[in-house]
């Protein structure tokens, strides 16, 4: 069976006008011939050879390869076929000029993800069998039209492909050149299909071992036809391994580009500074004032929250008397607050938990944390006896009804907040691998500044001695407790729910609907702390919050609960509706919060947030009136107007930056596109898939966004020194502006984001480009 058959194909253009290139091309071709292409300019042979290396594709009939249709084929099949199976020999060399000639040829085995030791040994192996083992250093404008051919002779076999195209490959070379490269196509004839197109019909009769014609896209004439594949075809992809270039290759090839361009590489680079620049400044300004002015503010709220409560009476404050301040009088007077002061209990309605909800919206940039606590019974069976350990999970060997109540009664269990950019502002992740939990199944514990936890809480982990042996991070990645549903915790009998026992620990164990909780890191607060947001104790995430109110609600405990006057578990009715409403919400019938807890982010937000609710209470009368506790001392805040004028000028004028640099690069980056059209047409032709050409222009504009970024930084740093002492001369405060490590990190990231971005349309345009039509390019 021939290795390559085409059957019936046809190819047709439509560019303003209908051209038959190719009609009903019929023809197979054997393993190892030297087959010649003969024919007029226009006939149809160079695009014979394109559809064969599949450079272009045919529009009806089939290409065949070793028996296999390539109908099915993808545009990544194609790429593969192209880099594994075909080596093509250009009449202009086509080699890429600010590569090396051991760069030039290496670049096929790049794509087919050789290593690096590997594909020097390869290339310089195919370079030394052409005679070019001296030149391998050189750059292809210091060598030799014939020298260059050969460059492209051993790119194309480099991959060992099964088949050779060869387009003029003696088409601009003199006849003694011309000869020399016949030869090495004749010798690797002997091993390899080579389809060679010419105009030189001696050479072709010379050293052919046969020659097609062909005439206005039609066979006219074949001097030894191959025998043609069966009929009966297998229509599958190919199992070759597809094509890549990995970023490291895009970089590399795009260095090397941009280094033949030093000087439009540094300006391009420098426009993109200018817009990091901006960016630097606002960042360097922004970061001192946020330490000086927000920094001591968020710090000392942090441990004083807005507190709003159903849990217990609040007061309820009238008006009070209209004192003399700092009276010059020697009398001393008695403050009765009962006089202008009424007890008060909130009631928290689904209305005005939508309106704390929505405080966010409303005021922006204010709060650095909302905690709702519930009622709602947390059920947890311990993992923790005496340090027993097997795989990741510390064993039990006994069940704790209760770790705690979230939200009333427990000092131990807490949520975590949302916004844990303020948490980890107040404390430090103790312990490798330390991390914020995330999943539902994920706690954190805290401790104090001491490394302390409170005795009760190992008791209540089933630890009872030898707390001591116990190292901070023996805890992280192991189990500790298990959440079980009230379904599963719960026994119905006789119509009251019994709470379960020692004797159900197996079936609770491996019970499919609880939840293991693993320790995922170790809280300690800051040295520099001024207040504590957590307790000691563990602190799970939102999810296994709602996790818990989600099954509660929803268990067959609740629904019994909410319809019957007694007591569930014992019986027994109620002493009070205080004591029904607390059992309500203890098994999720009520799963409306009990306390809120509002962290403002600095005494500004704190007035902001206190008018806020004050808002809610007007024109309501005193039953529906939620009534808050502040507890931190109102302090006056600092502003500085012309800080803020600054401030969001340098904002604006780094977004214009931006956008401008942003621009430029991307028009660069088009001229770069439009001058290594060639190259683009090169990397198709030796496998270099759609996407890889978008990478090799990305990692161009990533290279420039990082020199951009170390140059606008540079500047930066540079500007920060006049800024900080006339900052110090006028307002008397040291270091207002700098950039720390972290928001340099960000500053080169976003630069390199910059740039990628404003050359994403340039480069997605390249990876469309046509390879046929590229190759052409001039």
């Amino acid at each position: 069976m021939s290795k390559l058959n085409l059957k019936n194909i046809h190819k047709t253009y439509r560019n303003g006008e209908t051209v038959h290139a190719l009609k009903d091309v019929t023809l197979s071709f054997n393993e190892c011939e030297f087959v010649s292409i003969l024919g007029p300019s226009g006939c149809g042979k160079t695009t014979l050879l394109n559809v064969i290396g599949g450079l272009d594709q045919y529009d009806e009939g089939d290409l065949l390869v070793n028996g296999e249709s390539t109908k099915c084929y993808a545009d990544a099949d194609w790429d593969a076929y192209r880099n594994h199976s075909i080596g093509f020999v250009f009449q202009s060399y086509n080699l890429i000029p600010h590569l090396s000639i051991l760069q030039n040829v290496e670049l096929a085995l790049s794509l087919s993800g050789i290593g690096a030791e590997e594909k020097k040994r390869k290339a310089r192996e195919v370079l030394r069998k052409v005679g070019l083992e001296n030149i391998m250093q050189k750059k292809p404008n210091q060598i030799s039209g014939g020298q260059a051919q050969r460059v492209s002779i051993a790119r194309a076999l480099v991959n060992d492909p099964d088949i050779i195209l060869a387009d003029e490959p003696t088409g601009a070379l003199d006849s003694g050149t011309g000869l020399r490269v016949m030869e090495i196509l004749k010798e690797i004839s002997k091993t390899k299909l080579v389809i060679m197109v010419t105009h030189n019909i001696e050479l072709a009769r010379e050293y052919s071992t046969r020659i097609v014609e062909l005439l206005d896209g039609e066979v006219v004439s074949d001097s030894l036809p191959a025998a043609a594949v069966e009929d009966t075809l297998i229509f599958t992809k190919p199992e070759q391994k597809k094509t890549s270039l990995s970023p490291i290759a895009a970089l590399s090839l795009s260095f090397q580009n941009l280094l033949t361009k030093k000087s439009r590489t540094f300006f391009t680079s420098l426009a993109g500074g200018i817009g990091i620049v901006g960016v630097a400044l606002v960042l360097a300004l922004s970061g001192g004032l946020s330490a000086y002015m927000g920094g001591m503010q968020s710090d000392a709220l942090s441990g004083y929250p807005i507190s709003i409560s159903t849990a217990e009476e609040n007061a309820l404050t009238g008006t009070k008397p209209d004192y003399v301040r700092y009276p010059g009088a020697d009398i001393l007077y008695r403050d009765d607050e009962s006089e202008y002061t009424t007890s008060h209990t909130n009631v928290l309605t689904g209305e005005y938990l939508d309106y704390i909800a929505n405080l966010e919206t409303a005021l922006p940039g204010s709060v650095n944390s909302i905690a709702y606590s519930r009622g709602v019974r947390l059920d947890l069976i311990n993992l923790v006896p005496e340090k027993q350990i097997i795989d990741n999970t510390f064993i039990t060997t006994g069940v704790e009804e209760e770790v705690g109540v979230m939200g009333m009664g427990s000092t131990y269990m807490q949520v975590m907040p949302e916004h844990t950019d303020f948490i980890l502002a107040q404390y430090d992740l103790i312990g490798s691998g330390s991390r914020l939990p995330v999943n539902e199944n994920e706690i954190i514990l805290v401790v104090d500044e001491y490394n302390q936890m409170d005795v009760d809480f190992f008791n209540k982990l089933g630890i009872h001695n030898g707390i001591n042996d116990y190292k901070l991070t023996d805890f992280i990645g192991k189990s500790i407790a298990k959440v079980l549903p009230n379904d599963v915790f719960y026994t119905e009998k006789d119509g009251l729910y019994l709470t379960a026992g020692p004797e159900d620990y197996d079936r609770l164990l491996h019970d499919p609907a609880g939840i293991y909780l693993t320790v995922v890191g170790v809280l300690r607060p800051k040295p520099s702390a001024a207040g504590n947001y957590f307790n000691e104790g563990v602190v799970c995430t939102p999810a296994l919050t709602q996790w818990v109110l989600n099954q509660a609600t929803t268990s067959q405990i609740a629904d019994a609960q909410a319809v019957a006057d007694y007591d569930i578990h014992t019986g027994l009715p109620f002493e009070d509706d205080e004591t029904k409403a607390k059992q309500m919400r203890r098994l999720g019938v009520d799963p409306l919060p009990t306390a809120i807890d509002i962290y403002p982010v600095d005494f500004a937000a704190n007035d902001m947030i206190m008018d806020y609710l004050d808002t809610w209470n007007t024109d309501k009368p005193d039953a529906e009136q939620v009534v808050y506790t502040n507890n931190a001392t109102t302090l006056t805040s600092v502003t500085g107007s012309l800080i803020s004028t600054i401030y969001y000028a340098l904002i604006v004028f780094a977004c214009i930056s931006l956008a401008v640099s942003g621009l430029m690069i991307a028009i660069i980056t088009y001229v770069s596109v439009v001058e290594r059209t060639k190259e683009i047409g090169i990397l198709r032709s030796i496998g270099a898939r759609k996407q890889d050409i978008t990478h090799v222009f990305e990692a161009e504009t990533l290279i420039i966004g990082f020199i951009a970024g170390v140059i606008g930084i540079a500047i930066s740093g540079l500007l920060t020194l006049p800024i900080n002492a006339a900052i110090l001369q006028t307002a008397g405060v040291e270091n207002i502006a700098g950039l720390g490590l972290i928001q340099i990190i960000l500053l080169l990231l976003g630069s390199m984001v910059l740039t990628l971005a404003a050359g994403f349309i340039p480069a997605k345009l390249a990876a469309k480009k046509d390879p046929v039509v590229a190759l052409r390019t001039e």
